[in-house]
């Protein structure tokens, strides 16, 4: 198993709060439920989201005795000198997908990490705040007047990885928790993205709600996609699941055989 193709999948924002973790805990699990054999790397040794989100998980299928997905998983401990190299190369070649969960501030890992990776994914809360991070707008006409220092960190990164390898960063902006937004400010977000997407290019896709039962989860390590294991599942669980289909189509990863939600 050691001549896999492995896929590089890099969670990256210098914002907090854009439910960058929780994205990533679910992609991997999404993934792993598929069949892929997944592997994860959380670089934010301080909050430490995705691992305890995965330990957590661990823990509850011992105690229940449950079959889960369960992604092989270890923790950078921040230092631009650390351990990152040795837990991306003990992945490399041995999993299908490596899911990086950097954190949500300029870090050297997190630098490094956007420049291996063949999917970056950038979630952001679908206003003008996080908008700020990748571009900036005419307050007046909110036309993009400039990319941020972000974009353009990971434009050089991309000029970098194709110059090196020849490989291509698939970037792609994820919008979080659109449904509960003002319809104006919807559309101009969505203009001022597609404006920008033209100039740095990224791809745009819809990500998750804002919606409870994503941080209830986290104290067990479940997701929706342990249907089995939650049990009843309301209309809410329904929709949310159905935002994870929309989202992982999307991403336009690689796919694995089985189909998502086959249980």
């Amino acid at each position: 198993m050691a001549d896999l193709k492995t896929h590089v999948i890099v969670f990256a924002n210098e914002k907090g709060g854009t439910g960058k973790s929780t994205t990533a805990v679910h992609v991997a699990i999404a993934l792993a439920a598929k069949g892929a054999q997944v592997a994860c790397i959380d670089l934010d040794h301080r909050q430490r989201t995705l691992g305890r989100y995965l330990e957590n998980r661990e823990a509850t299928a011992r105690a229940k005795e449950l079959d889960l997905p369960l992604p092989a998983h270890a923790t950078g401990d921040g230092r631009a000198d650390g351990n990152f190299a040795e837990h991306f190369q003990r992945f490399m070649g041995t999993h299908d997908f490596l899911v990086i969960d950097t954190p949500g501030r300029d870090d050297p890992c997190a630098r490094t990490a956007a420049a291996i990776a063949d999917t970056l994914v950038t979630p952001m809360n679908d206003s003008f705040v996080d908008f700020d991070l990748i571009g900036q707008v005419d307050p007046d006409t909110f036309k993009v007047t400039r990319p941020s220092f972000y974009s353009e960190l990971i434009w050089d990164a991309r000029k970098a990885r194709a110059k090196e390898d020849g490989a291509t960063i698939d970037w792609v902006v994820l919008r979080n928790r659109l449904q509960y937004l003002e319809a104006r400010n919807m559309r101009r977000v969505q203009e001022a993205l597609t404006q920008l997407a033209r100039r740095v290019g990224f791809r745009i896709i819809p990500g998750l709600g804002e919606r409870v039962i994503y941080r209830e989860l986290f104290p067990s390590g479940l997701t929706l996609l342990d249907a089995k294991a939650i049990g009843g599942m309301g209309l809410s669980h329904v929709a949310a699941r159905q935002e994870l289909r929309e989202m992982m189509a999307g991403l336009s990863l690689p796919e694995p055989a089985m189909p998502l939600f086959a249980a």
